[in-house]
């Protein structure tokens, strides 16, 4: 998300407007195969990530963090010694995000089946899909959690244009369906990330019946009457890169508000995943979608009957670029949770850059009483 001030001075540069406008200089290509070839763009993001979730929800057999590994921790480099095993990648596993095995867990007397509930539900954020929690995804599943990562409207493989999401609740409209659904008398976990923060506190003041728990992990956590805009204008003008990242589109005309905007790909490493592995950098890169504006510019109704019963945590990220720990620590002083964690080494993306230290944090609140 980051610095959505820059809407008030929109980039000048070939303005998003509508399909008939952008390729009308273009006489040697047809209307109809251009929509054909953005049609075609899209089918790529959308396969790529469908591809992923698919061999895990079939197969589950994914491998934590794709890293090569040894019995007991033990490598045949170290020849026995017991220091960390390496990935296989060129960057040394980080002490802050130590490899930590399931078995590790229910030793330490975690039962997963007596918490007052083992499902959470995972909420990504503005650009991201369900596709972006398949390490979280994996390592709980393997310490015998319950997991449901949802597409919101218009994300992951969920097939909307994102420019025509004129609302937050059309956008959550994935998540509540399934809490209207699940059972009377059960709960969930839910996690949000970044946008997906505002996205799981419109859910706690539907469905705080049916919520135990709320953790947010770098996102943003409104108050009453508050919206993520007014939340990220709080940090106008302490974050550069932002602004030069945003790409708003205008599929309504110029002289309308944006619908959406993109992050422009050249600087996604630097701004979400300064601190992750290349090859999910790879995968963002394929599979990050348009994040529709008007939600962002929807003001939240919470309520202390309803949103403030539901049991709030925070994960903060401490080397992150898109929501700064100062913009962090803003929403934590506004609205105080229960309790708040920190993630060393992590940029925004930490189920990517420390999918370890994450899991851990996450186990950890699911057993907190």
């Amino acid at each position: 998300m980051g610095n959505l001030c820059a809407l008030l001075k929109p980039k000048q540069q070939q303005p998003f407007t509508s399909k008939k406008q952008r390729y009308s200089n273009a006489p040697s290509t047809s209307r109809r195969e251009k929509k054909k070839l953005d049609d075609a763009v899209i089918r790529e993001q959308a396969i790529a990530a469908a591809l992923l979730y698919k061999q895990h929800q079939q197969n589950q057999q994914f491998d934590r963090s794709s890293s090569l590994r040894y019995p007991n921790g033990v490598s045949k480099r170290n020849n026995g010694s017991n220091s960390l095993p390496r990935s296989s990648s060129s960057r040394a596993r980080s002490l802050t995000d130590p490899l930590l095995q399931p078995h590790q867990l229910i030793n330490q007397g975690i039962k997963v089946d007596d918490l007052e509930t083992n499902h959470f539900v995972l909420v990504h954020g503005g650009g991201f899909g369900a596709w972006c929690w398949y390490k979280t995804i994996a390592l709980l599943e393997e310490s015998g959690y319950k997991v449901s990562a949802i597409d919101l409207t218009g994300s992951g493989v969920h097939s909307f244009d994102t420019n025509n999401i004129t609302s937050l609740s059309q956008y959550v409209t994935p998540l509540t369906d399934f809490l209207e659904k699940f059972p009377e008398g059960k709960k969930v976990i839910l996690v949000g990330h970044d946008f997906g923060g505002a996205c799981i506190s419109y859910a706690m003041e539907l469905f705080p019946l049916k919520i135990s728990k709320a953790v947010f992990i770098a996102a943003a956590m409104p108050t009453n009457g508050q919206s993520t805009l007014d939340i990220i204008s709080q940090q106008a003008g302490s974050n550069d890169l932002m602004p030069k990242a945003q790409n708003f589109l205008y599929a309504n005309g110029n002289d309308h508000p944006p619908t959406a905007f993109d992050l422009d790909k050249s600087l996604l490493r630097d701004l979400l995943f300064n601190q992750s592995p290349t090859k999910d950098v790879a995968l963002a890169s394929v599979s990050m979608r348009s994040v529709p504006f008007a939600p962002v510019l929807e003001k939240l109704s919470l309520s202390d009957p309803k949103y403030g019963t539901v049991r709030r945590f925070y994960i903060k990220t401490l080397e992150d670029n898109a929501i700064p720990t100062t913009l962090q620590e803003n929403m934590i002083n506004a609205s105080p949770p229960e309790k708040v964690f920190q993630l060393k080494g992590a940029d925004h993306s930490p189920f990517f850059s420390k999918p370890q230290a994450l899991h851990k944090l996450l186990v950890e609140i699911s057993t907190i009483l």
